[in-house]
């Protein structure tokens, strides 16, 4: 519920915060090669395809269908997102960087266009969580950005470990 003690200026900047990150992981990822854009990270981190259609898949079937459920039902049971797992049953490391970072790209503006339409009576709507527990919709920007910090930790982490190998 913290978004709900923000002032409307502070709620903007999260938004605005959020709607940053598909500009950050094209510009990093901007001129991979293809055997790049596979290549794995550290201890195993994603490889740039596998974060970007990660971050794709996670705001459109993850962040995306929460904050459509919470606004359309009451009570909902919302289901975990495995994105290991999806990544391994979709192959992510063969799919294009550059379709990850757009699908990112518009599925996180949809989810912004939608956050910004919601009435302040409906900020506090609630379901439960797989393995979160009780979630509103005003935990969702909070949650979206603390998962975009950690990818962006394991992108400059992945940069740095590229950069010492190239």
């Amino acid at each position: 519920m913290r978004y709900m003690n923000l002032t409307p200026t502070d709620r903007e900047s999260l938004l605005n915060r959020i709607g940053e990150m598909p500009g950050f992981v094209g510009q990093i990822f901007a001129g991979l090669s293809r055997a790049a854009a596979a290549t794995p990270g550290p201890e195993h981190l994603f490889s740039p395809a596998e974060q970007c259609w990660h971050l794709a898949d996670l705001e459109r079937e993850g962040f995306g269908a929460r904050i459509r459920r919470l606004a359309e039902e009451d009570d909902p049971v919302l289901p975990d997102f495995d994105g290991d797992r999806i990544a391994k049953e979709r192959n992510y490391r063969s799919l294009s960087l550059q379709d990850g970072v757009e699908a990112f790209r518009a599925a996180r503006a949809a989810n912004i266009e939608r956050l910004r339409g919601i009435a302040d009576a409906e900020w506090t709507r609630a379901g439960t969580q797989e393995g979160v527990g009780r979630v509103a919709l005003c935990d969702l920007p909070a949650m979206m950005a603390e998962h975009d910090a950690s990818h962006r930790r394991e992108i400059e982490a992945w940069m740095r470990s590229f950069a010492r190998g190239a």
